[in-house]
């Protein structure tokens, strides 16, 4: 239990709790509201409330964390369809995160039915029901995704929730995103709380289309993607990207992370990225907000 010691509950403004990441110096979750989030951010723009009435739904949760994506998707597929059949692969560097979420009774406040499959996936790696097949890998997810795209596992959802750019640019890099757009359904969505220029255009070099989801608790949106294929339909859940959000994308902030063998720390990925930066003609990202009107914590 002694790991699981490390991770000491912090309470957010919704009422749930997220950890801090000693490794990372970030929280896991947005101090706006943990389970929130993993609802707005994530569930809702994957349309799953849509979804759950097909026979068999797709989920590959990257940075699996404390559970939380998977609980909300789980709970939201369930409710709109009892007889839907999950097929879930998680992706988690640590295991002791969602073991000390469990160990902290995290989810008693969440009114949640479904703890003990993600007790099993927390210590087992694995769960097996009449609905539901899951797995949690463990290690780093740039292996993890090849072994993903192997089993042929193509997601109608994908949840991408590492750690900020900065802090993981490992997992953010143009080649992460084009491996795990190979996993990604033809009529699948993948999203995530980020809006860098650096990961939407690390998105669009994998040939996705991308928009905006609403901002929560702060002025910045997420992005979702989906596989180009001509058109994305916007909805309530999702936008196209403003004039604001375009320009974005031709600044330097937009020169994104590079990793070409998926085997470099972060220091080395930023400052591949930096140096690239050095050497561009882009028009400087402070340029860009002064013109907008944006404060040096937006975006």
């Amino acid at each position: 239990m002694s790991d699981l010691n490390n991770f000491q509950p912090q309470l957010t403004a919704d009422g749930s709790f997220t950890f801090v990441s000693q490794e990372f110096g970030e929280l896991f979750h947005s101090h706006f509201g943990a389970k929130q989030e993993s609802f707005l951010k994530f569930v809702a723009p994957t349309q799953l409330a849509t979804s759950a009435h097909k026979p068999v739904l797709r989920l590959l949760d990257i940075c699996y964390g404390l559970g939380y994506n998977t609980a909300a998707a789980l709970q939201t597929i369930w409710t709109v369809n009892p007889s839907c059949n999950v097929e879930l692969i998680g992706l988690e560097l640590n295991p002791s995160v969602p073991q000390a979420a469990i160990a902290h009774h995290l989810f008693d406040n969440w009114n949640y039915d479904h703890t003990a499959i993600l007790t099993q996936l927390a210590f087992e790696q694995q769960v097996q029901t009449d609905r539901l097949k899951a797995k949690l890998l463990i290690g780093d997810a740039r292996t993890s995704i090849k072994l993903v795209h192997q089993l042929g596992f193509q997601a109608d959802a994908i949840f991408l929730d590492p750690f900020s750019p900065p802090q993981c640019p490992q997992l953010w890099t143009v080649e992460f995103i084009k491996q795990v757009s190979l996993c990604l359904d033809i009529d699948g969505i993948m999203a995530t709380y980020s809006c860098a220029a650096a990961v939407r255009v690390a998105l669009l070099a994998a040939e996705l289309q991308i928009g905006s989801t609403p901002p929560l608790g702060r002025r910045t949106p997420g992005t979702v993607a989906k596989k180009d294929k001509g058109s994305i339909s916007y909805s309530l859940l999702f936008s196209a990207l403003s004039l604001e959000e375009e320009e974005h994308l031709r600044t330097r902030a937009a020169i994104p992370y590079r990793d070409p063998q998926l085997l470099d720390t972060a220091d080395a990925i930023i400052m591949r990225r930096r140096q690239e930066q050095q050497a561009c003609s882009l028009e400087p990202t402070s340029r860009w907000r002064k013109r907008w009107l944006l404060n040096q914590g937006e975006y």
